[in-house]
């Protein structure tokens, strides 16, 4: 990292920064695939931190009342944005995950449809929500969370990730649903 203080970092410096300490592994989860792995990222500490204070930086001094995390490693990514932004944390899961009642939004998958679900009291009208993931693509799974959210009565504030892969479209449809998106960095699908 170049010796300029997290502050004078320009939105260049911080992509190139994030990009170097995220593993790429080829084929998986199946041939063609580019896996985009943040774990290298998350086991450095300077790392994890650098982009949990990026994350947040934007939002500093906004209303946010709690942060929602998309399973899985938006959970690792929101709850420690959560913390720094000193609000409460919703953990958006998978199906049958979550012990107390719950509600859900369908979403369309390549071959046939998912759900993710959250407590029905895990957001009160009007609450401001963060929404965090690791990686967009194709947005899927990001707009069935906006929707989630703002079925429950919640307005989400923005969505932020540390990855997008900007060619599959999911970033330019969260932005169509009215939602700002800020990612750390970008590589191409």
């Amino acid at each position: 990292m170049s010796k300029k203080s997290a502050t004078q970092m320009t939105e260049k410096d911080v992509s190139h920064w994030a990009t170097s300490r995220i593993r790429t592994i080829p084929d998986f989860p199946k041939p063609g695939i580019k896996f985009r792995d943040i774990t290298t990222l998350l086991a450095d500490a300077r790392g994890f931190r650098k982009a949990v204070d990026e994350m947040v930086q934007p939002y500093v001094g906004v209303s946010i009342d709690k942060v929602a995390g998309i399973e899985a490693r938006g959970f690792i990514l929101g709850g420690a944005i959560a913390h720094q932004l000193t609000c409460g944390f919703i953990p958006i899961r998978k199906p049958g995950k979550l012990p107390h009642r719950t509600i859900s939004e369908e979403y369309a998958l390549e071959y046939g449809t998912d759900r993710l679900e959250i407590h029905e009291d895990a957001i009160r009208s009007g609450d401001l929500i963060l929404l965090t993931d690791d990686l967009i693509a194709t947005g899927g799974t990001a707009e069935a969370a906006v929707k989630l959210i703002r079925h429950a009565g919640g307005t989400v504030v923005a969505a932020c990730f540390a990855v997008d892969l900007p060619s599959l479209g999911g970033t330019k449809r969260i932005r169509d649903m009215g939602v700002d998106v800020i990612t750390l960095c970008e590589f191409d699908g």
